[in-house]
C-alpha cells in the first residue's frame, strides 16, 4: 500500500513538474501567483480583484512585512523599507502551505525576490508606459532620486529581468496595463491562466519608444 501511494505521488510530481499547478502536503493542488512591477503600475489593485475573482488568499508583503515586523531598518535616501528576505521567504512558504485555499496572490514589487522558487506556478510583471508612469508616481508623491530610480526601473525592465531569472521565463507573463482598468488587466490575467501558452516577454520596449519620440532624457536621469 505505501508503495503504491509513493508511486502516485511520483506520478503527480512527475505531471505538474514545472506546470501550472503546485502539489502540497500530498492533499491538494494549488497555484502560486505573483504580481509583481515597479511601484504605481497598480499590482494591489490588480492582486486583490484577482484573488476575489479566483476566490485565493491575497498577500499584500509590505503589509505582512509591517504586520510580522518582518523589517530590518529603513532606507532613508529612497524613503522605503529594508525587508528581511530570509524571514520573509520563510513566512511566506508557511503561509502558502498552510492555506486551504486553491489560489495563492502574493502582491509586491519585490515578490519574486522573496518568493521560495519551488512554490511558484506563475509571475505576472505588470508594465506601464512610463510616460503615464510617471504622472501616476507624481500624484502619489514620489519625487527626486525616488521618482527617478523607480521611472529608471521600468524603463530598464528591472522587474522583469528579475523575475525571469529567479523563476525562469516559462513562469513569467508580461502584461501591458498602459491605458487599461483594474477589470480589463484581471480580464486578461485570467485569461492567460486558462492559455499559459499566450503568455510572453519582451512585450514591451519603453527605452526605444522614449528614444524614438526624443524624450528619453527627460524619463531617464540616472
Amino acid at each position: 500500500m505505501r508503495y503504491r501511494l509513493e508511486f502516485r505521488i511520483k506520478v503527480l510530481e512527475h505531471l505538474f513538474a514545472g506546470g501550472p499547478f503546485m502539489y502540497l502536503g500530498y492533499r491538494m493542488l494549488k497555484q502560486v501567483i505573483l504580481i509583481t512591477g515597479t511601484p504605481c503600475v497598480g499590482k494591489t489593485s490588480v492582486a486583490r480583484m484577482l484573488a476575489a475573482k479566483l476566490g485565493g488568499e491575497y498577500i499584500n508583503l509590505t503589509d505582512l512585512a509591517i504586520k510580522e515586523n518582518l523589517i530590518l531598518g529603513r532606507d532613508e535616501k529612497r524613503a522605503s523599507l529594508i525587508i528581511d528576505d530570509k524571514n520573509m521567504r520563510k513566512r511566506i512558504r508557511e503561509i502558502v502551505e498552510k492555506s486551504e485555499a486553491e489560489n495563492v496572490i502574493v502582491d509586491g514589487h519585490y515578490a519574486a525576490s522573496v518568493a521560495p522558487e519551488g512554490l511558484v506556478t506563475r509571475v505576472f510583471v505588470l508594465r506601464r508606459n512610463p510616460i503615464e508612469l510617471r504622472k501616476l508616481m507624481e500624484e502619489r508623491g514620489f519625487s527626486g532620486n525616488k521618482l527617478w530610480e523607480n521611472l529608471a526601473s521600468e524603463i530598464l525592465d528591472i522587474c522583469l529581468v528579475e523575475a525571469i531569472n529567479i523563476h525562469g521565463a516559462e513562469k513569467v507573463c508580461e502584461v501591458d496595463v498602459t491605458g487599461k482598468s483594474v477589470e480589463e488587466t484581471v480580464a486578461e490575467i485570467l485569461k492567460l491562466l486558462k492559455n499559459p501558452e499566450e503568455c510572453h516577454v519582451g512585450i514591451v520596449d519603453w527605452l526605444s519608444e522614449l528614444e524614438r519620440k526624443g524624450i528619453m532624457e527627460e524619463y531617464l536621469k540616472i
